[in-house]
């Protein structure tokens, strides 16, 4: 049988960890239990390493990124996800053979009127036709395949809920069971009405696209919101990129695309030219609309790079700044991703401001650089050149954790 794994994610639970590994140990003997550390800022991760427990102080904020971090740190096999304030057995878990087991409480103690719950049943059974009992219930048993199909997590409170989703979409069997456990109550006092508003949001961007990034965070693909504008061709330039954002392949770069064959990439490559000359009425136009496209596109591989080279040229071309503005500050913590649809929109921006602004052999002038720098990304990785060149790297790197 393969080895159980403990994940506890845990934040400022300083009074109440060593309770729930001691009742842990009582219920699954011989399984390791790893605790996150959510960035607390009292002695929980003493105090569940004084209880013989693993720790990773994680440093940052975030259920399901803290989980994500936990679940690379295990060894292969099953998993059971617990919150660390817990009262009570979870022993009835092991007693289920679906691959994921959701604990639904007996107990019932404060809270507040229901409607993050009610939420996310919701948007689970939208997305699967399902709407369980506890949708929001941290304390689960994930099997070998279940913990495959799940991470990394969804971020933030939103974890369980995209964890739910993820499974039934995969055809994986779920099971609700009853257990006689209870846990700290949030209260109906503005600190509890507060934690229940991030909940709700938390859940509305868990559901959504959702993309992983450099680090193995899975991130909220938020960069869509750029094509709601009134501009006919950025929303279809930006409705490309989310295409390629939801069902693209593991195709990176022209060439590769175009190997390829049918792709999303294949389809941005002939798409984007077009709407660009539609939009323009001029081949140099179109040229640029894509050229900026796909050059905003290569930059984004790490946070914040896009944005401020967006940033830089919107300044010279007098393009928008408010999506840079908006979007920077989450972008750079990692909190989001601008994805295709987001990339590819702002450089739709850029390309359709470099047409009003230049005309004549300086828009050509203009098309015959973004290509090279395209080519050149194409060659060889612009964040590559950017982290070789000490002014640029130290600039690509400012505002980041």
């Amino acid at each position: 049988m393969d080895e159980l794994t403990i994940l506890v994610a845990a934040r400022d639970e300083a009074d109440r960890v060593d309770g729930t590994i001691a009742a842990l140990r009582a219920d699954f003997p011989g399984a390791e239990i790893i605790v996150i550390d959510g960035d607390s800022s009292d002695g929980t991760a003493e105090r569940a390493q004084e209880a013989g427990a693993v720790v990773i102080r994680f440093g940052r904020p975030g259920k399901g990124e803290a989980l994500s971090a936990g679940e690379r740190a295990a060894v292969p096999g099953p998993l059971v996800l617990c919150d660390a304030d817990l009262r009570g057995s979870l022993r009835p878990l092991e007693d289920s053979d679906a691959d994921l087991v959701v604990a639904a409480f007996t107990r019932r103690a404060g809270g507040g009127f229901g409607i993050a719950k009610r939420v996310a049943r919701e948007l689970i059974a939208l997305r699967t036709g399902l709407a369980p009992r506890e949708p929001l219930s941290g304390q689960r048993r994930l099997s070998a395949r279940a913990r495959a199909v799940v991470f990394p997590l969804a971020p933030g409170f939103g974890c369980e809920t995209r964890m739910t989703i993820d499974a039934l979409r995969a055809g994986l069997t779920v099971e609700e069971v009853d257990v006689d456990v209870e846990h700290r109550p949030t209260g109906r006092d503005l600190a509890g009405f507060l934690h229940r508003g991030r909940q709700l949001l938390d859940l509305l961007a868990a559901v959504g696209p959702l993309a992983v990034n450099h680090r193995g965070h899975r991130l909220p693909l938020v960069g869509w919101l750029v094509g709601l504008r009134r501009d006919p061709a950025v929303i279809a330039v930006a409705a490309l990129g989310l295409a390629d954002d939801l069902w693209s392949g593991e195709e990176r770069g022209i060439r590769a695309h175009i190997a390829a064959g049918r792709t999303t990439g294949v389809l941005k490559l002939a798409g984007i030219p077009l709407i660009g000359l539609a939009a323009t009425r001029s081949l140099s136009g179109g040229l640029l609309v894509a050229g900026w496209a796909n050059l905003v596109n290569q930059l984004d591989t790490k946070p914040g790079r896009a944005l401020k080279a967006y940033t830089l040229a919107a300044i010279a071309l007098g393009a928008p700044l408010k999506p840079a503005v908006l979007l920077g500050p989450y972008d750079l913590r990692e909190r989001v991703m601008l994805g295709d649809a987001g990339s590819n929109a702002l450089g739709a921006l850029l390309g359709l401001k470099s047409v009003d602004r230049l005309h004549g052999w300086g828009r050509w002038a203009a098309v015959v650089g973004v290509a090279c720098l395209n080519v050149v990304g194409e060659r060889r990785s612009l964040g590559e050149l950017i982290e070789r060149t000490p002014v640029l790297r130290e600039f690509d790197a400012w505002g980041r954790p």
